[in-house]
Formats: C-alpha cells, structure tokens, sequence
C-alpha cells in the first residue's frame, strides 16, 4: 500500500509541468503560419486555418499533432485523465473544410464572370416534334332564309361530255407575219392579183385518191366539194380505217352537214362548231358533235366574259387545249371573210403543226374583217398568208373555182376571178 502511494504522489507532482507543454498558444495571424501548420490542413492553405477549420499547435510535436503522442493513461481507478486529440483531424474538421473549398470555389466563379464580357445566352432550340394536327375544314356556312347564293348547281340531266382534260400550254406566239415582197416595181394591183391568182389555181402536188361528195339526184343546189386526200403516204387513210381520225368543222348559220356525216360515218370523230345551234354540247349519232362555239382570231376579252355572246367565240388554239385534242386530221372552215384573220392566228401560233389537212374556202369580194389599207396591199397580205403555209410544208393538192357566186375581186368585175375558192392542203409531214 505504501507503494502505490508513493507512486501516485511522484505522478501528482509530475502533472503540473506537462500540462503546462499542453497550454494552446494563441492562434496567429493567416499570413505568418509555418509549413507545419498547412500541412495539417491539407494543403487548403492558411486561409481555413484563420476560419478556424484547421487549428494547429506550435508547441507540440509531429506526433502528437498527428494524434500519436498521447499521454499514458492512468490504470486502475481513473486517476489519470486522456489528452484530447488535435481538433484537426476529427469529422468536424474535415466537413469545414470541404465547406470552405466550396466557398472558395464559388467565390472564384462569381470574380471570374464579372471579369468575362456579358454576352446575350443563345436561345436553345426546341426539340422537334410532331406537326400540330390540322384543325378539320369548316363547313360553308348556310344562307339565311330570303338570301341568294350565287353558287351553281349540278343539272339534273348532265350533258354528255365529249373531251379530256386539259392540254399543255403552247409556246409565246409571233407578233406579226412576214409580208412576201411585191410582186412588181410598180407596187399596182394588177401585178398583186396575177400573182395571187396564178397561185391558188396551181395545183402543187398530185393526190391520187381524193374523196369528194357523190352528187345526189335530187339535191337542189348540189353540195359542195370538200375534198380531203387519202393517199396511204400519209395518216389520214389509216386513221379513218383504225376509227381515229378527227375532224373540225367551222361554220356560220345553218348550212349543209352532209360531209360530216359522211366523214362521221366512215371513222372519224367530228366536232362541228357553230353558235347558232341551242345547246353548249350535243351528240348527234355516235361521232358527230355539235358545239354552240365559233373560231375566232382572239378571245373575248375578260371584262366581257359575263357576256354570253362573248363566250361563244374561241381560239382554235383555246379549243383544242380546252378538249384536250393534241391533233386534229382534217381542219375544214366556212367563215365568210374570216378566214383570213383565223388563217394568221394559227400561224402566229404555230396551231399548224397539229393539223394533217386544211380545206378552206376563201372569200374575195373584199379585204375580210380587220383586213385594211389599199387593194394592192390587201392582196400582198393575202399572198404572204399562203406561202406561210407552204413555209409550214402544207401543199395545194386540189382548188374549186365557185362559178356560182359573183365574179369580182375586190368589188371589181376584173380579173375573170370568182368571189369565192374552196381549196385543200395537205402537211407534208403528216404522218
């Protein structure tokens, strides 16, 4: 017993002088800290150390700040007391620290974006979806009782339609023909009329197998001749036996169908063009249709469509892309002095090419409509319209002098000529 006293006195007498090596000596200021000091602090620098993070002791030594050298406790009866361990490594520690790194690393964000220049954010694109689906029609809305509507309606009976869609448009048409020179230095009519005349009674090429009307035996007056020719060398043969020919006739007022009906009978697809008749279309038979139309050299104007007479005349141009006929084999016109105007359009237009045959009959009594100047002239213009056919590879293959009408030309009772000639061509290229 006395021993142990003795040793528990020597330990009481020890206590004084290393608590007094234990005594925290007062922090310093961030900026004179040693190595030492932020080594504990895990290279965090001496700035968490003034935060108080990481408060490190001078006086000790490497092992006891590192949580080694610990006093030796007393045995048996709790007389001696621990050393608390340095405040810089436990939990705390290491949570304030991470607070102060993250502190810092913010601050430094915020410095560095004020210093960069303020620019405006891109707008994000938006992710591309599905359309927005599309909102149903509407319905037209109803008329009120007592209101008009002006919307037209479907006939009970609807006509019988006789033509396709639609074809192509066609190419910008010349303004204006080439006049042919004159036919003499003296500019006079005499030298114009010998050469007109000279050139549609000549006949330029040779059709072995011409088709005429048979005359009848009570026929009063006889019909005329429309000749058409059927030589095999070109299509208008074969086309008639295969049922695929088609004709256009253009006429004025009432007069004799016969070579319609014989051209309908024999294969052809005939569409007569008249705006006397009642009705806009009507099917005569199986191929004969007649249209409430007349082929003119223009169209109505669109400030008179309202008119009803103005819509019943047409461009054989407008007409075949209105039907949708690309061709056309036989083209016979009876315009009474209009042909001519209609004779220019279709080579303005170049309609010629879709064409195999012409059979017209001329007028010569006067200049025609919208035909103007002097009588020479009048016949210069004339004659440059038929050689822009033969430029147009179209031959006079057969000429009808008209005995029956008035011997004059131009109002005058010269030239031995007739008022009125039925002549036929044929495209060469036709086949």
């Amino acid at each position: 017993m006395r021993g142990a006293a003795a040793k528990g006195a020597q330990r009481s007498a020890a206590r004084p002088a290393h608590r007094a090596q234990d005594t925290p000596v007062p922090l310093r200021a961030a900026g004179h800290r040693n190595a030492s000091e932020t080594r504990v602090c895990g290279g965090l620098g001496p700035t968490l150390s003034a935060a108080g993070g990481c408060p490190s002791r001078p006086g000790l030594p490497a092992g006891a700040r590192s949580g080694r050298g610990r006093a030796p406790q007393g045995g048996g009866g709790g007389g001696g007391t621990s050393r608390p361990p340095c405040p810089g490594r436990g939990p705390r520690a290491l949570v304030r620290c991470l607070l102060g790194a993250a502190f810092l690393l913010g601050l430094r964000l915020c410095v560095e974006l004020r210093r960069a220049p303020a620019a405006s954010p891109a707008r994000p694109r938006a992710a591309p979806g599905p359309p927005p689906p599309r909102a149903p029609p509407r319905p037209p809305p109803r008329a009120p009782r007592g209101q008009v509507t002006y919307v037209r309606r479907a006939r009970r009976t609807p006509e019988p339609r006789c033509c396709a869609p639609r074809a192509r448009p066609r190419s910008v048409p010349r303004s204006r023909i080439e006049l042919q020179p004159w036919a003499g230095p003296a500019r006079s009519l005499d030298e114009e009329a010998s050469r007109f005349l000279t050139y549609i009674s000549t006949v330029q090429i040779v059709c072995e197998h011409v088709s005429t009307e048979p005359p009848a035996a009570d026929a009063a007056p006889p019909p005329k001749p429309w000749p058409v020719c059927l030589d095999d060398r070109f299509a208008l043969a074969a086309h008639m036996r295969s049922e695929q020919c088609r004709l256009y006739s253009v006429g004025l007022g009432s007069e004799d169908t016969r070579f319609e009906v014989r051209m309908a009978r024999d294969g052809c697809e005939v569409h007569r063009f008249d705006p006397s008749v009642r009705s806009p279309h009507t099917l005569q038979g199986q191929r004969l249709w007649h249209h409430r139309l007349s082929v003119d050299w223009r169209d109505p104007h669109p400030a008179l469509a309202a008119h009803k007479l103005a819509l019943r005349t047409r461009k054989l141009g407008s007409i075949l892309n209105d039907f949708g006929h690309q061709q056309i084999d036989v083209l016979k016109a009876n315009l009474e002095s209009a042909e001519w105007k209609v004779l220019e359009n279709l080579i303005l237009e170049d309609v010629l090419e879709q064409i195999g045959q012409l059979v017209f009959e001329i007028h010569l009594h006067w200049p025609g409509f919208e035909v103007s100047g002097s009588d020479s002239s009048v016949v210069r213009f004339w004659y440059s319209l038929l050689k822009e056919l033969e430029r147009k590879d179209f031959r006079l293959f057969h000429s009808y002098k008209d005995l029956s009408k008035p011997q004059q030309f131009l109002e005058k009772d010269t030239f031995n000529a007739s008022s009125s000639y039925t002549l036929s061509w044929v495209n060469m290229r036709w086949r």
